[in-house]
């Protein structure tokens, strides 16, 4: 088996360490270096050239984010920013983002327990890093269970039981947007693309608590439509897209003719809170066949299922074509569930959104 090959840069030693110690438990993930800062690391790659590189933000000499700008242009190496400065809001992991990261980990603030913290975001670690290894970055502009314990991989019945039928009694048009590794960049180009005047818009995507308020109100500025994180009881609206705040699920639910959402606690559901199924579901049984369901890049399975049972209610449903992913996850295995009434090169999504919604619900 080949390995994912990884470069830590980091300036605290004990970071190091430990990342260095919970990525190498995995059997697909070798580490073959660690570096101080990002000139100890040029110097290090130029002898061994990483497949993935998790790199902190503050540190001296060059700072993470020029760091990452150099490498997008000089020598693209996917990239996971695992850093303290991202928990605060959000800019930071905004512009990490925008200029090519696949991924952002928090760390944990420094303290005493520093060890016991980083170890309890291991599992995050090294989900981040095998989905990075898995990125087209041409697109971002482009076995053996592992030995460390991962949650049981619920369903969205852990959630809300499926629908046998749709309630129906409205036309108005929902578009439920499910994404995940590179959906950040996927969104921007669908919502940016997108009139004022357009259906609601309900999107999970894969991302830690506290980055999806930053991320929504970077999309509301550069946007026609109102972008917001979601909030319980928010009202979807034609020209307004809410997204699931990270760490908690979101639900469309009916309150007589009107869509709500309904954000909640609850299990991981297929390893991720929120989740695309739980989304896509509640869409199947409140919305019906007067929705639409696109399911955008990313690793895994997560909205597979669901976009199936949207589908099965009567709904458009649309999968992002692989020229276009930056991973090629969740929407091979939609359409391998036969979940995909059609498939799209991004660029394309925008205008489906348009006609296929102007002609759902009248079929």
């Amino acid at each position: 088996m080949t390995k994912t090959r990884v470069l830590i840069v980091d300036d605290s030693a004990v970071v190091r360490q430990v990342a260095t110690e919970v990525l190498s438990r995995d059997p697909a993930i070798e580490v073959i270096g660690a570096a101080a800062d990002p000139l100890f690391a040029l110097q290090r790659m130029e002898r061994s050239w990483p497949d993935v590189v998790v790199l902190d933000v503050e540190m001296p000499r060059m700072d993470g984010i020029t760091f990452l700008k150099k490498l997008m242009a000089e020598h693209p190496t996917p990239v996971v920013i695992c850093s303290s400065l991202t928990q605060k809001g959000s800019e930071t992991a905004m512009e990490a983002l925008a200029h090519g990261a696949c991924a952002i980990v928090p760390k944990p603030a420094l303290d005493g327990n520093r060890r016991n913290l980083m170890e309890d975001a291991a599992a995050d670690l090294v989900q981040a890093v095998k989905s990075a290894a898995r990125a087209n970055l041409k697109r971002l502009g482009s076995p053996k269970a592992p030995p460390l314990a991962a949650p049981p991989k619920l369903s969205a019945d852990a959630i809300l039981p499926a629908a046998s039928h749709a309630l129906r009694e409205t036309t108005e048009k929902i578009v439920a947007l499910g994404t995940s590794t590179g959906g950040t960049q996927a969104l921007e180009a669908v919502l940016s693309a997108l009139p004022r005047v357009c259906p609601g818009i309900v999107i999970v995507q894969h991302m830690p608590e506290k980055f999806t308020a930053a991320f929504a109100a970077r999309l509301n500025g550069i946007c026609q439509i109102e972008v917001k994180e979601a909030e319980n009881g928010d009202r979807v609206l034609p020209g307004r897209a809410l997204i699931a705040p990270g760490g908690r699920h979101m639900l469309l639910k009916r309150s007589g003719a009107l869509y709500i959402v309904e954000v909640v606690d609850g299990p991981l559901v297929n390893r991720h809170r929120p989740s695309v199924d739980v989304l896509f579901r509640s869409v199947a049984k409140f919305a019906g066949k007067n929705a639409l369901g696109v399911i955008m890049t990313g690793m895994g399975d997560d909205g597979a299922r669901g976009l199936r049972e949207m589908r099965q209610a009567g709904a458009e449903t649309i999968a992002q074509d692989e020229a276009s992913c930056v991973v090629y996850g969740m929407p091979k295995e939609a359409v391998k569930l036969g979940a995909a009434g059609s498939i799209l090169p991004l660029r394309d999504i925008p205008s489906a959104i348009l006609s296929q919604t102007a002609r759902a619900g009248g079929r």
